[in-house]
């Protein structure tokens, strides 16, 4: 999923739209405040970053790294500090961090495994640690209530995709074993939810963005022609169908 793709800014605000909310709300759990020293991992897009930057101030920090920062440019200015980096190969690039937060990222770092330890040894004593990802194993299906032609076209668009997913590398159960995952790295005060968008003008945006981004690596795969693409998308625009979005875990505890 490139970030350069024209569809990647579109994918991003509809993340945004989805799951900023949520997203807010555990961060503002976390305590985050002036003079807080955040590392945004995968950062992506520019709302958490931004977010973070007015909650930390002046006094804070707020470093938002990706393998593609090109989207980045417009909050790369103090407190933010933005840094090309893959969290999955490389040390972390500082350490001592009150608030270390990764949205819809793990899922499709290969060596998961190391990227958490990389966050985790980034965190102060008592830092936070809030990762969030998705989960499509948990719940398959673009359209849930698949009543019709227009659904069961769109939940085997939904199975190549999540093909396409695991052929290189993604963890499709990877949400639900967050909550282990933080007890067993040490941390405490773990705690975690899931949130799972059914239908909304952001939920159609979503799926309408990612289609057209994978149209060709779905052609390739013989996952699906160009014309059950073209009338999936027009279904999208007409926007008759419930499209809903895998659920996304959170989890979240601190460093001992």
């Amino acid at each position: 999923m490139d970030n350069r793709q024209n569809e990647a800014a579109q994918r991003f605000d509809a993340f945004a739209a989805l799951f900023d909310p949520t997203t807010f709300r555990h961060l503002e759990g976390c305590g985050v405040g002036p003079g807080w020293r955040c590392w945004e991992v995968g950062a992506g897009g520019t709302s958490v970053v931004s977010w973070l930057a007015k909650k930390v101030g002046p006094t804070g920090k707020v470093v938002a790294t990706d393998i593609d920062t090109s989207l980045l440019s417009a909050v790369a200015h103090p407190p933010v500090e933005v840094r090309v980096h893959d969290v999955g190969t490389e040390e972390p690039p500082d350490e001592g961090f009150d608030l270390v937060h990764a949205r819809l990222v793990l899922v499709h770092v290969p060596d998961r495994e190391r990227a958490l330890r990389s966050m985790l040894q980034a965190l102060r004593p008592g830092g936070r640690l809030l990762l969030e990802d998705a989960d499509p194993a948990l719940q398959p299906l673009t359209c849930p209530d698949e009543y019709g032609p227009e659904q069961r076209l769109a939940n085997r668009l939904r199975q190549g995709f999540r093909k396409l997913l695991a052929e290189r590398g993604a963890d499709l159960s990877y949400g639900r074993k967050l909550p282990r995952l933080l007890r067993e790295a040490g941390l405490s005060e773990v705690e975690a939810d899931a949130y799972f968008p059914v239908t909304s003008p952001a939920c159609t945006a979503l799926e309408a963005a990612t289609v057209r981004q994978i149209r060709a690596r779905l052609v390739a795969a013989d996952l699906a022609t160009d014309e059950e693409i073209d009338q999936h998308l027009a279904n999208v625009e007409a926007g008759s169908m419930d499209l809903a979005t895998a659920p996304m875990f959170s989890a979240w505890g601190k460093k001992a």
